[in-house]
C-alpha cells in the first residue's frame, strides 16, 4: 500500500513538473505558445462556449469599446487578447511600428494581406488622410464577417474595403476590378508561406512603384524565412528589420520593412 502511494505521488510530481515546464515553454517558446493558444486552448474553449474566439473578441468590443472611436476599439481588442485569450493581431508593441510606418509614408492606397478580425485595418485606417483607401484581403469568410462588423463599429468603413478570397487570385484583379494604379503601402500579415510569392506577384502585376513600402509581420515567429531570403537578396528592395515580440507574449519576433527601389 505504501509502495502504491509512493508511485502515485511520483506520477503526480512528474505531471506537475511537466505542466510547469510546458507553462515556461509557452511563455518563452514561440512554437509551444502557438500550439497551446491556437490549437489546444482555443479548441477547448470553443467547444465549451459553442462559439469561436473571434466572435468572443467581437462581443467584448461591442460591449466595452466606444462606437465610432477606432482607438477605443484597438485598445479594447488589445485588452481582451492580453488578459483573456491570445489572438494573432499585430498587437500593441508591433502596432507602434506599424503606426510609425503609416505616418511616415502618408499613403493614399494601402493593401493589407490578412484581415483577421480587422484590428490592423482599423489601426491603419485611423491614421489615413482624407480620401485614402485601404484594401484588405481575407481568405476566411468567418473572419471577414467579424472584421466587417468590427470596422463598421469603429467607424472607419468609408476607408476600408474587405476583399474576400485567396490573395493570389485577388492581387491580379487589383488594377482592373478595383482601379488600383500602384500601391503606396503593403502590410503582409497572412499565411507566412505566401509572403514571398505574393511579393513577387505584386511586382509582376506592376503594382509597386518606386518608393512603395512593404511591411511584413511575424518574420521570426512563426517565421517567413523564404520571404526574408528573397527580399534581402533582391537589389530592388532596401530592407530594415525591427526586432520586437510576438503579440501579447515575451517570445522574440520581428517586422521587416522593404522599400521598393524600382
Amino acid at each position: 500500500m505504501l509502495e502504491s502511494s509512493s508511485v502515485l505521488l511520483f506520477i503526480v510530481f512528474v505531471l506537475l513538473f511537466l505542466l510547469l515546464l510546458f507553462v515556461v515553454l509557452v511563455r518563452k517558446n514561440g512554437t509551444a505558445a502557438l500550439i497551446w493558444n491556437e490549437i489546444i486552448r482555443e479548441k477547448i474553449t470553443n467547444f465549451i462556449m459553442n462559439q469561436s474566439k473571434e466572435q468572443r473578441i467581437l462581443n467584448f468590443v461591442l460591449q466595452n469599446a466606444v462606437r465610432g472611436d477606432p482607438c477605443s476599439v484597438v485598445d479594447t481588442i488589445d485588452k481582451y487578447c492580453s488578459q483573456k485569450e491570445w489572438a494573432m493581431n499585430v498587437g500593441c508593441e508591433k502596432g507602434l511600428i506599424l503606426d510609425k510606418t503609416v505616418e511616415e509614408i502618408k499613403p493614399s492606397v494601402v493593401l493589407e494581406l490578412g484581415t483577421y478580425c480587422g484590428y490592423s485595418a482599423i489601426r491603419i485606417a485611423r491614421l489615413l488622410k482624407a480620401g485614402a483607401r485601404l484594401l484588405t484581403v481575407e481568405f476566411n469568410p468567418e473572419f471577414a464577417a467579424i472584421a466587417k462588423q468590427m470596422i463598421e463599429f469603429a467607424g472607419v468603413q468609408d476607408k476600408v474595403n474587405i476583399l474576400e478570397g485567396p490573395s493570389e487570385e485577388i492581387i491580379p484583379q487589383l488594377k482592373k476590378k478595383y482601379e488600383v494604379d500602384t500601391l503606396d503601402f503593403v502590410f503582409l500579415d497572412h499565411w507566412k508561406d505566401r509572403y514571398s510569392p505574393d511579393t513577387i506577384l505584386l511586382q509582376e502585376c506592376n503594382l509597386l512603384r518606386k518608393g512603395s513600402v512593404l511591411l511584413a509581420d511575424n518574420v521570426i515567429c512563426p517565421g517567413a524565412p523564404e520571404f526574408l531570403k528573397y527580399i534581402r537578396n533582391n537589389p530592388s528592395f532596401q530592407c530594415t528589420n525591427y526586432p520586437a515580440h510576438l503579440e501579447y507574449m515575451e517570445v522574440q519576433d520581428a517586422m521587416e520593412k522593404a522599400v521598393f527601389l524600382g
